[in-house]
């Protein structure tokens, strides 16, 4: 539950801290005075948007902090997942929002996202505003309430699953048949092609060596007689003078004949003998290279013809290398061979989507039978709640109809339908039901939820609107049970009915100086509470009867 909330610089607010306690509180105050201020600081704790806007006139920085005491909630799995310190009891929420328009939040002190603030706040806090009375004639607000009573998550996770896996087979199916589609229209053309780059007989690394064969074919009289006079110029004949081993042999005599005489040739005459070696060995492979060089004119035109097709069948699909052609050639075979399999491929992938299907079918059939069970609470327990709300002769019913295709949310239509007349006939309660009728609707749905969630905190501003008299003190009194039942429930009101049954009470209110005006909160003790409801009931000018009033409602209000 909400234990503290505190903020500073937040549009009218100065500097606040307000302590709540368990059970059910009212908060009053005069119109303006900053009762919708506190709501907009705890949505923004609860991840709402944060603008610049909500500063405080001239405040270079606004904080919003709040204590909650989960002890006995089960929320540690949040903790868990999302690696925050939890301690199994308390939990602080920080905003932060400079005039700069940066934000920052923190869960217990650790740098969170919105989105984790988001979550964590939709397990803390149900904000009931009076726009959401609008919700109830939606159908997707009634589907959830009836699966909150039926408590149904697993069985809804289990449905959604095999949805998603049903689309799934029913798209993969749809790719399949347009892809035939496409491909029986041009299953010419994509065999054509296909032949034409197989003709090619593609592998990566061909190119390179077809465009060195073609080099070295275009220049093959050239190469072969550089190759003939570098082996001559090394080895040397009877034409060659000067030839590099000859002259080389006769050095090594030379040194050879004073290696006795100089230690030093000795060496030397080791290393020309070496060189003599190496190069010998590089004019025989010169000899053998200048050999395997071929005039081959046939050889190149075979050679440019290969090329000329590379090239140009590169250029017809736009891509430069062998690769990307040998995946075009691929993709073709894979198309190919969906169209020549196509009905072993395609009868694969009904059975697949029937059995989807099949499996869609008793997951929603099992989730339906549910909410029909939870549909037949709801009534009962709404007609019952209604009945002490001043519509004695209610007749509350909820529709689950098989929906014409499967949805997200199940096979189902549901549909809230109300009289509170006898002799009326049932109608979706959003076109019937007058504007008190659906108040007190939405209040005995909460009521009913509240036994169902484990939420910790519920709010209420101005739920009472539309009742007035002995119907909000009825209101009142379900919201105090709520309270009683150990939730913190909270009704932000108007009525004094109402007010005079909270546990607690808290005023808003604002004041006036020369440069700015501030809001502020205050607990009110029982004198005070007295004051404040004889306010309520005779305005501005407080009477000694609007006294008596206030001190008979909260005499009534402890019985």
């Amino acid at each position: 539950m909400l234990l503290s909330l505190s903020i500073q610089n937040y549009a009218l607010i100065s500097e606040l801290h307000i302590d709540f306690e368990r059970g059910f509180s009212v908060i009053t105050g005069e119109t303006g005075a900053g009762k919708s201020i506190l709501l907009g600081a705890i949505g923004l704790l609860l991840g709402g948007r944060a603008e610049t806007r909500m500063l405080k006139a001239g405040a270079k920085r606004c904080t919003i902090e709040a204590e909650f005491d989960l002890d006995g909630y089960h929320m540690d799995g949040f903790f868990e997942d999302n690696d925050i310190d939890f301690d199994g009891r308390s939990c602080i929420i920080r905003r932060e929002l400079t005039d700069t328009g940066k934000s920052r939040a923190f869960i217990n002190d650790t740098p969170a996202q919105v989105a984790q603030l988001r979550a964590l706040g939709s397990q803390l806090i149900d904000i009931h505003s009076q726009h959401q009375n609008l919700l109830l004639g939606q159908e997707d607000f009634q589907l959830n309430v009836l699966d909150i009573i039926a408590q149904d998550q697993s069985q809804r996770e289990v449905y959604t699953a095999c949805y998603n896996a049903y689309h799934t087979a029913q798209r993969r199916l749809q790719e399949a048949e347009a892809a035939l589609s496409r491909g029986r229209d041009d299953e010419d053309y994509l065999r054509f092609q296909l032949e034409q780059l197989d003709e090619l007989q593609l592998e990566v690394g061909k190119q390179e060596e077809m465009e060195q064969e073609a080099q070295v074919l275009e220049h093959a009289e050239e190469i072969r007689e550089a190759l003939w006079t570098t082996e001559q110029l090394l080895q040397g004949d009877d034409r060659t003078e000067n030839a590099i081993l000859p002259a080389l042999r006769m050095a090594e005599r030379q040194l050879s004949s004073i290696a006795t005489l100089l230690p030093a040739a000795e060496e030397l005459t080791e290393r020309l003998g070496n060189c003599q070696i190496e190069l010998k060995d590089i004019a025989m492979e010169l000899g053998a290279q200048a050999e395997d060089i071929d005039v081959n004119p046939s050889r190149l035109e075979t050679v440019h013809e290969w090329l000329s097709a590379l090239y140009s069948t590169q250029q017809k699909h736009h891509v430069q290398t062998e690769q990307q052609l040998i995946d075009i050639a691929e993709d073709f075979r894979n198309r190919l061979a969906l169209i020549d399999n196509s009905d072993e491929q395609l009868m694969t992938l009904r059975q697949e989507c029937t059995q989807a299907q099949q499996a869609l079918q008793q997951a929603g059939a099992q989730l339906t039978a549910l909410r029909q069970e939870a549909a037949h609470k709801v009534e009962e327990q709404i007609c019952e709640l209604l009945v002490p709300l001043g519509i004695p002769n209610v007749r509350f019913q909820v529709t689950v109809n098989l929906r014409p295709e499967p949805a997200p949310s199940g096979l189902d239509n549901v549909c809230f339908l109300f009289c509170a007349n006898k002799s009326g006939q049932l109608q979706p309660i959003s076109d019937i039901a007058s504007g008190g009728e659906i108040a007190r609707v939405m209040l005995s749905l909460k009521a009913l939820i509240s036994s169902a969630v484990q939420q910790p905190t519920i709010i209420f501003d101005e739920i009472d609107t539309g009742v007035s008299g002995q119907m909000a003190e009825r209101m009142a009194a379900m919201m105090r049970t709520m309270g009683d039942g150990g939730r913190q429930v909270i009704s932000i009101t108007h009525l004094p009915q109402i007010a005079a049954m909270g546990r607690f009470h808290y005023r808003v209110y604002k004041e006036d100086n020369d440069d700015s005006t501030t809001s502020h909160i205050e607990r009110l003790d029982d004198e005070a509470r007295v004051t404040e409801l004889a306010h309520m009931l005779s305005g501005a000018e407080v009477t000694a009867e609007a006294i008596a009033n206030a001190k008979t409602l909260l005499k009534h209000a402890e019985k």
